[in-house]
């Protein structure tokens, strides 16, 4: 079953959100389980049972990591257990997320449309492309636009994603997570982004009409680099 990684090196570059978000919007149909391997743990207190807060979704599963010698583990038990597993990553370079990028069939770099956050997702996809090497197979990657503004971006900001989407040996995303009420509010209502109170979050549909776009992408993606890890393998048989 996928695994999809989230990662990278800068925090605030939404990797924890963009990973949660379309975990939960997987929830929907089918079940997935979300690694919180984040020292931070962000996941596991957004799962977190408390008075008021709406708890996370039935076929969504949390698993709080317990370090670099158990990450493979946890992966293989959720990979053998629910159609989906998602892997919230440290936001820095280290032996876990190299273990865990080992087992991924996608890593998803979730960066803004910044300087900083740019720099951070070259790093990781030098991280990716090494641990391509160790296992002797490419592993897929995708940069993931977060938290943009739909409308009137910056100059610097259309700059800075022309770097990546014109970029022929880097894989984007063409829908980005864009930056909404709803996204944020989760953390506090707990939940998934449909479960949110109109009454009290702007924006919900436009929401979730954004994460379902996205999450569309990211099925096609695993789709297209499963058939062609499957015709290379035909092409080295014959």
């Amino acid at each position: 079953m996928p695994v999809i990684a989230f990662a990278n090196s800068k925090g605030g570059s939404g990797k924890t959100t963009s990973a949660l978000l379309i975990a939960c919007e997987l929830a929907e149909k089918t079940a997935v389980t979300i690694i919180d391997a984040d020292p931070r743990h962000p996941v596991s207190k957004w799962a977190t049972p408390k008075e008021g807060k709406t708890p996370p979704p039935k076929n969504l599963t949390v698993v709080r990591n317990a370090g670099e010698q158990t990450i493979i583990e946890e992966i293989e038990a959720a990979a053998a257990r629910d159609p989906f597993v998602i892997v919230d990553l440290e936001g820095v370079g280290s032996k876990l997320n190299a273990y865990a990028m080992s087992q991924a069939d996608l890593v998803v770099i979730p960066m803004k449309e910044q300087q900083q956050d740019a720099e951070a997702a070259l790093d990781t996809i030098r991280e990716v492309t090494n641990v391509s090497k160790v296992r002797r197979a490419e592993l897929p990657f995708s940069i993931l636009f977060t938290q943009t503004k739909p409308v009137a971006k910056s100059r610097t900001a259309r700059f800075i994603a022309s770097q990546f989407r014109d970029n022929p040996r880097i894989d984007t995303f063409n829908v980005e997570l864009h930056e909404r009420d709803a996204f944020s509010a989760i953390y506090t209502m707990g939940g998934s982004v449909r479960a949110l109170d109109p009454a009290q979050t702007n924006g919900i549909d436009r929401a979730i009409e954004n994460i379902t776009g996205v999450v569309a992408e990211l099925v096609a993606k695993l789709r297209a680099n499963a058939g062609a890890a499957q015709d290379d393998k035909k092409g080295r048989a014959a």
